[in-house]
């Protein structure tokens, strides 16, 4: 027990580090996310076992892995296209599009309706917040309206899709894993994740009443709306979102060059420098968090937690529950809802089987519980990337998150009411 609680160790330091000495000194602002997990890291190698190289090395492989340097990737990309169409206007373009179409007191929960039908269209979360967030931002500088309230209602949203969409590496890993269709797996999670929706959608038309629209809208410049409806329909027809943001790049360029928002292509050049250059922080919180993350699997305190919780099991209440917390202490310690999946899925599919549990309903636990997680950890990708782009503290949105919460409780009561009855019990 002693050596799993000194591996998990690093994530109460980095707690300590960065939450508790913010609300200390009540400013998010006076302690810097990197700081935080710079010296969490460092604190994970001196604990660490072994040669101090091999120690470094072990960092740097979760620091470099494949899945860290795709996300980086992406967040290069998302930042040289957000950059470069805020200076060609393309999001002064699409606010005044989307101002010009809802009234003032839907646009929160038509936001929230977008990003819940993007995401279940394209299957990932990070895509639909890299399209959607900086048109959020702009409407809530435009409307008075606060930035983390509606980039949040964004953040909500994708994880709907995220969960559900038959094209979701969750979803379809989270179904392997239990050895069900994709098809079983979506009803039992719609029982589940449908109500908790409509409840927040409920909740945004109400909290929406107090946003009013600009009494004036400018002309609306069609043409710079282009790029985002590019991204948009591309991602939904499922386009990987490397190509996708490439594509809202070059156009970018060429309707900002055809319409004088660029001088020549060396400005084009330098608002996509500024962009990639404003992602530093996020690539630097990514890579330590990868390490930090990887050295505390290296040192079992991954096995120790599912050790630890599958001790004691007892009827199929008890197995759900061991299952629910099992992704989601999983999710907390690697910031990645995919890895949590695989990382639990089997030890899941041996619990499912010695208690008799509905292999659909196990994958739906997983994955729910993983995404209500994904959405509420500040140093996770989606809410990072959402900060990055709406440039705001990741910890400004956390109380704006109702979504993730909403459904976590949902997926919870599922468990204690033994809900949906008919996917309760092995069929």
């Amino acid at each position: 027990m002693k050596k799993g609680l000194i591996a998990l160790s690093p994530l109460m330091v980095f707690i300590a580090m960065y939450l508790v000495t913010s609300i200390i000194a009540g400013d998010f602002y006076k302690v810097p996310i990197t700081v935080a997990f710079l010296t969490a890291s460092v604190y994970s190698i001196a604990i660490s076992k072994g040669a101090l190289r091999q120690r470094i090395d072990i960092f740097s492989r979760g620091a470099g892995n494949s899945q860290m340097m795709l996300m980086i990737w992406i967040f290069i990309l998302a930042g040289a296209f957000a950059h470069s169409a805020k200076v060609m206007g393309g999001i002064d373009a699409t606010v005044n599009l989307t101002l010009s179409l809802l009234p003032g007191q839907m646009i929160l929960a038509g936001l929230f309706l977008a990003a819940c039908f993007i995401s279940l269209s394209i299957g990932t979360s990070v895509g639909t917040i890299v399209a959607l967030t900086p048109i959020a931002a702009g409407i809530a500088d435009q409307t008075g309206a606060s930035v983390p309230m509606l980039v949040a209602a964004v953040v909500g949203g994708s994880f709907f899709g995220d969960n559900l969409s038959f094209i979701s590496d969750t979803t379809i890993i989270a179904t392997q894993t239990q050895g069900c269709k994709l098809s079983d797996k979506f009803r039992v999670n719609s029982f589940i994740v449908v109500p908790a929706a409509v409840i927040v959608l409920a909740l945004y038309i109400i909290m929406g009443q107090g946003i009013s629209s600009p009494s004036s809208i400018p002309d609306i410049e069609f043409i710079k709306v282009l790029p985002y409806l590019v991204v948009l329909i591309t991602a939904i027809f499922g386009l990987n979102v490397m190509i996708v943001l490439t594509l809202g790049i070059v156009l970018t360029g060429i309707i900002g060059l055809m319409t004088g928002s660029f001088v020549d292509a060396y400005a084009w050049m330098q608002s996509m420098g500024e962009g990639i250059l404003g992602m530093s922080e996020l690539i630097i919180i990514t890579m330590l968090a990868g390490g930090l993350l990887e050295v505390i699997k290296q040192n079992g305190g991954i096995d120790f937690i599912i050790h630890r919780l599958t001790r004691h099991i007892s009827g199929k209440r008890g197995a759900e529950l061991s299952i629910a917390a099992l992704v989601s202490i999983v999710n907390l310690c690697t910031a990645n809802n995919t890895v949590s999946i695989i990382t639990v899925g089997g030890i899941a599919h041996h619990i499912g089987q010695k208690y008799g549990l509905n292999p659909r309903k196990c994958a739906s636990l997983l994955d729910t519980f993983s995404c209500a997680v994904q959405g509420l950890i500040p140093y996770g990708a989606q809410i990072l990337m959402a900060a990055g782009l709406a440039t705001i503290n990741p910890i400004e949105l956390l109380p704006n998150l109702y979504y993730p919460v909403v459904t976590g409780l949902a997926a919870l009561l599922a468990i204690l009411l033994r809900y949906p009855r008919r996917y309760s019990a092995v069929r």
